[in-house]
């Protein structure tokens, strides 16, 4: 007989590993938001009957991934901005029927020349720029 991994687990997990900081009613929100994210997985339909099950293993994958590396996080600002992203990158994926984020386009070093203040200047608007639902991707990179 194994350990199972169950959804109730997990969160169990992120509920306690949550710092005292937090509040009660920021830590509903989140977990609110965790099981919001499992009830649209469940019920998730692609637009393309054969790619359901892959998109819904993805919803649940990033939203494990995202939680997880978020759990540790104790500012209510930087958690204020995760509970953001969340919300739009659901609010954007039913509307768009679409799980995954959406691309910005923006040119890599475009709007300025690669010296001194000027890339600096650039870079900063690249940051700007990012939308709030790509900041955990942006991370990554």
């Amino acid at each position: 007989m194994g350990f199972k991994i169950t959804r109730a687990r997990i969160l169990w997990v992120i509920f306690c590993s949550f710092k005292d900081e937090m509040t009660a009613a920021t830590r509903n929100q989140v977990l609110s938001l965790y099981m919001r994210v499992f009830r649209i997985a469940r019920g998730w339909q692609s637009t393309l009957p054969q790619n359901t099950e892959g998109e819904r293993q993805y919803i649940v994958r990033e939203a494990q991934t995202l939680f997880r590396q978020n759990q540790q996080l104790t500012d209510t600002e930087s958690i204020k901005k995760c509970i953001d992203e969340c919300v739009a990158r659901i609010e954007i994926g039913l509307h768009y029927r679409n799980p995954y984020p959406r691309p910005i386009h923006l040119p890599i070093m475009g709007l300025a020349t690669q010296k001194g203040r000027k890339l600096k200047a650039q870079q900063r608007m690249r940051k700007q720029a990012n939308p709030v639902y790509l900041q955990s991707h942006d991370e990554d990179s």
